[in-house]
């Protein structure tokens, strides 16, 4: 599964579910969105995912499971079972990883994996190796996506991250890179992104994202510079994959600061891992007024024509604050209820996913840098390198 193919599925409700399987981490990146690190243990519990997962069948099921942290690779054994747990029903997984494995001649630094070293030697190239139990995980998923960005350089050189991805690729798994940068005009993202054209040959796509105000970047990353104007449409395709959070709970939002908030906003609350299957999660999801109204024309445009008006802050405390607001809600159920507001959500998600991958990051990455979604050679419309003629981003979201 390339990395075109998973993102352009990101406009189709309950297409996809993430799943946080640590907050553990043994990296400390200045912008971690979810705040973790080697001394965090929130984790859901493994025998419920497991269920959660099995309960998927040929005809229930999401198209894409991503296994994210933290860091998910610190319990190889786990993600290899998940994969193998959601590939009977014909569901195909992607994981993306810190690449902490990779770090070389470094002993005593991270943490070590969970989950038994049997299965044969590591697999090695040019000093680097990746130790069995986390290959054995990365063999089972159909996509392996490794995070870079300066954060993530002081901890792991650019050159090993490099090496580890040449590995990965020998063993015929589709690869890319997660990047972050400050916006369309940052130097070094033109310079990353350069380097793994010439490194890859264009044969590695990179999923280009904007650091955002969440977790560790709360305190002086930029937020999105101006908010949608309520008057227009704004749809949320983040409302779109259910996210399995840290302590079990089941999301119908991706932002990191609704995911950790307690309680769940009622609006946003699909259940629980130890109480619900995948087919009872999906149906809350395709089935909900207000989640079929915020993917259609988003809660700016919701709270302005049927709550007590725009909120202030961001889209998304005016998302969260919809869960007590009982009037948005009735005005919700009164538009987009039963079949017809099946068909609004369609039409959503079919007029998010018409430009394709590069469409999705353009509206919710880093807009520049958005034709590198796509594998190959550098085509008319792609970034020139330098940074200093491209446009800002203005994507305000996270597809993950």
């Amino acid at each position: 599964m390339e990395l075109a193919e998973l993102v352009a599925r990101r406009p189709f409700p309950a297409g996809g579910l993430l799943i946080g399987l640590t907050r553990r981490c043994p990296l400390s990146c200045g912008h971690c969105s979810t705040g973790s690190g080697p001394l965090t243990r929130q984790e859901p519990d493994p025998g419920q995912l497991e269920r959660f997962v099995s309960s998927f069948t040929g005809e229930n099921r999401p198209d894409v499971v991503m296994l994210t942290g933290g860091e998910p690779l610190l319990l190889p054994a786990l993600a290899e079972r998940l994969s193998t747990l959601a590939r009977r029903s014909g569901s195909r997984t992607a994981l993306l990883s810190g690449m902490f494995f990779a770090r070389g001649g470094r002993p005593g630094r991270g943490a070590a994996p969970r989950g038994g070293t049997a299965g044969g030697g590591p697999r090695r190239r040019g000093g680097a190796a990746i130790p069995p139990a986390i290959l054995r995980a990365i063999r089972s998923v159909d996509h392996f996506s490794a995070s870079l960005d300066v954060h993530h350089e002081r901890e792991v050189s650019r050159a090993e991250v490099f090496r580890a991805l040449h590995l990965v690729r020998e063993e015929g798994v589709a690869v890319s890179l997660h990047l972050t940068g400050t916006g369309g005009s940052d130097p070094y993202l033109a310079g990353l992104t350069r380097a793994v054209r010439e490194e890859f040959g264009g044969e590695v796509p990179c999923l280009v994202n904007e650091v955002r105000p969440f977790g560790r970047a709360a305190s002086w990353a930029r937020a999105a510079r101006t908010g949608p104007d309520p008057a227009e449409a704004s749809p949320c395709s983040m409302a779109a994959w259910p996210v399995v959070a840290f302590d079990g709970r089941v999301l119908a939002c991706c932002n990191q600061d609704t995911v950790d908030r307690r309680p769940v906003p009622a609006h946003l609350d699909l259940g629980h891992i130890a109480e619900d299957d995948w087919g009872t999660v999906r149906r809350r999801a395709l089935e909900s007024p207000m989640l079929r109204m915020l993917r259609t024309v988003g809660p700016a445009h919701l709270a302005a024509r049927y709550g007590s008006g725009p909120r202030p802050g961001s889209y998304c405390d005016g998302c969260r604050a919809l869960g007590g607001d009982g009037v948005a809600a009735a005005g919700a159920r009164a538009v987009a209820s039963g079949a017809a507001g099946a068909l609004l959500d369609l039409t959503a998600a079919l007029r998010g996913s018409r430009e394709g991958a590069r469409g999705v990051v353009r509206r919710h990455g880093c807009a520049a840098y958005a034709p590198l979604v796509v594998a190959g050679p550098p085509g008319p419309d792609a970034p020139d390198g330098t940074g200093t003629d491209a446009p800002d981003g203005t994507g305000a979201g996270d597809v993950r």
